[in-house]
């Protein structure tokens, strides 16, 4: 058993919070992986920077998501994947924060009515969707803004029609979704005053979502809320109220914050390497692999978190039962001892394997609507602006779990 070097020089968790490290947090995530690619802070939390470890805890059953009161971990460390609360004020989590049996149970009945056949269905709407917003940003004048044009109203439009949500709601439904976003951060790395504005943001979806729920029984249409309402196993187990509006929330910040981030964090690289840039266009039969690549470059998940529910190890070093560990989801998509030069861009890399979606049972339900849109809306910008360049300087999310950007200022011609 080998122990972590206690005479390293120790990241420090305000050095994710710094806001230099903001647009460009990889020379950071490198130095941390050099020095302690393990790391202690204290006594009950480690940070994880290198692919195979991080990859190794996402596929180890004896870490996972311990209750709220579990005595074993400190306050600031309990988890905050409580996604709403009850009527009796009790947190609801969706399956991303269960640990099997009850994650397997909850995870089967919805995986039954958000199958790969109804994503792909969707190709189609999300074809036509994005030329509609294209149209709109060549007919602006002057530089026209990708996150605002295109990255956003894009999953936004298509995870609403998804779900059935009326169009005159989706303004509403941005605002919720960017507040409870928030739950994805841990609490010990939160901004003043965001949990507040988090908790208010779930009740008030939650308030909306029963509405929508009761409509669905009473008149069930071709949505997955609907498919949702009436989705049952072999035995007749069905999603309880609370389940269900706890993965319609998930499904709210999966299906549109993180596509948001991938469309701009990738528009962006490849504005930034143009010699990858110029192959895309090319070959765009490579769009599948470069999106891929352009998760493991620039992830739209950072990092996320695992709690030691026995004493286990990783790569020999002693994890008691009760560590929190941080895992820079960032940090092991650029490990060198998984990627050849992995600094750089490349979409003909091969294979562009990457944690971005996860791995082990919480690989991500909604990744093949992500790599969809991101495939679709890639292709059609590159085709319809092939002058394609940046108009200023990007801007980034004040988010430290989903990276993304606030603002890419583009001309298209």
């Amino acid at each position: 058993m080998t122990h972590v070097d206690a005479t390293a020089a120790l990241p420090s968790l305000q050095d994710l919070l710094d806001p230099r490290h903001q647009a460009d947090p990889y020379p950071l995530y490198s130095r941390w992986r050099a020095r302690t690619p393990l790391a202690r802070l204290d006594e009950q939390l480690m940070v994880l920077t290198r692919y195979d470890d991080c990859a190794a805890v996402l596929r180890d059953g004896r870490f996972g998501h311990p209750e709220a009161d579990d005595p074993r971990f400190a306050e600031r460390d309990r988890p905050s994947l409580a996604v709403l609360v009850d009527d009796e004020g009790h947190p609801v989590r969706g399956f991303l924060g269960l640990n099997p049996p009850d994650h397997t149970r909850m995870r089967a009945l919805v995986a039954q009515a958000f199958t790969r056949r109804r994503v792909e269905r969707l190709a189609p709407r999300i074809e036509q969707l994005t030329e509609e917003l294209c149209t709109a940003m060549e007919r602006a004048p002057g530089p026209v803004d990708l996150i605002e044009g295109l990255a956003t109203p894009l999953p936004v439009a298509v995870i609403s029609e998804l779900l059935g949500i009326p169009t005159a709601d989706r303004h509403r439904m941005l605002t919720w979704s960017h507040a409870v976003a928030r739950a994805l951060v841990p609490d010990f790395l939160l901004p003043p005053g965001a949990a507040e504005q988090e908790a208010r943001a779930r009740r008030e979806f939650t308030d909306y979502l029963r509405e929508l729920v009761v409509e669905r029984r009473r008149a069930p249409g071709d949505d997955l809320l609907s498919a949702l309402v009436t989705v049952h196993d072999d035995d007749g187990d069905a999603l309880t109220e609370n389940e269900l509006l706890a993965t319609c929330t998930l499904l709210l910040i999966a299906g549109h914050e993180t596509t948001v981030n991938l469309i701009g964090n990738g528009t962006l690289a490849l504005l930034r390497h143009p010699d990858q840039l110029a192959r895309l266009r090319s070959e765009p039969d490579l769009i599948d692999n470069a999106v891929e690549e352009l998760l493991r470059y620039d992830s739209p998940v950072q990092l996320t978190l695992r709690y030691a529910l026995k004493d286990a190890e990783v790569a020999g070093v002693a994890v008691p039962a009760g560590t929190t560990l941080l895992l820079l989801i960032g940090a092991a998509n650029r490990d060198p001892a998984a990627y050849g030069r992995p600094e750089r861009l490349d979409i003909g890399r091969t294979p562009p394997r990457h944690l971005a979606f996860g791995q082990g049972i919480h690989f991500c339900l909604g990744a093949p609507l992500a790599r969809l849109e991101a495939q679709i809306a890639l292709r059609t910008l590159l085709a319809r602006a092939p002058r394609l360049r940046l108009a200023g300087e990007p801007e980034w999310k004040d988010h430290i779990t989903l990276r993304g950007l606030s603002r890419l200022p583009l001309r298209l011609g």
